[in-house]
């Protein structure tokens, strides 16, 4: 099995940059798409950015192309996500997941490993 755990959220003013990181262990290699999704109370969870292990193919959501990378150290079994030019909008938790297989990389319902998630506050 495949254990994830997230740090290095906090409180940032906007404009700031926080990192990321989701350390995973265990069966790393039955889990070849890792990605970072986010969810503010009331909310539905939400894609952010998803990479894979081998080829380090790199998917985006929209509203953070440009400000956020994603980005990952096999060796290290780490993924990370740098979040720069951080808005209010973006204050979540922001949980990391894994998935053997995604249909649709975006979709929640893909990924069978989560996270606790480590929570973002932007203050404008």
């Amino acid at each position: 099995q495949v254990q994830l755990l997230e740090s290095g959220g906090g409180l940032v003013q906007a404009g700031g940059s926080l990192r990321l990181s989701c350390a995973a262990s265990g069966r790393t290699f039955s889990r070849p798409v890792m990605a970072w999704f986010r969810q503010t109370p009331g909310k539905e969870r939400e894609f952010v950015a998803a990479i894979t292990w081998r080829a380090g193919i790199i998917y985006y959501a929209d509203s953070v192309k440009g400000r956020f990378t994603i980005s990952r150290d096999s060796g290290k079994s780490t993924v990370y996500l740098q979040m720069n030019s951080l808005r209010p909008e973006d204050t979540a938790v922001y949980y990391c997941a894994a998935a053997t297989l995604v249909r649709v990389v975006t979709a929640t319902s893909d990924y069978d490993i989560w996270g606790q998630g480590t929570q973002v506050t932007v203050s404008s």
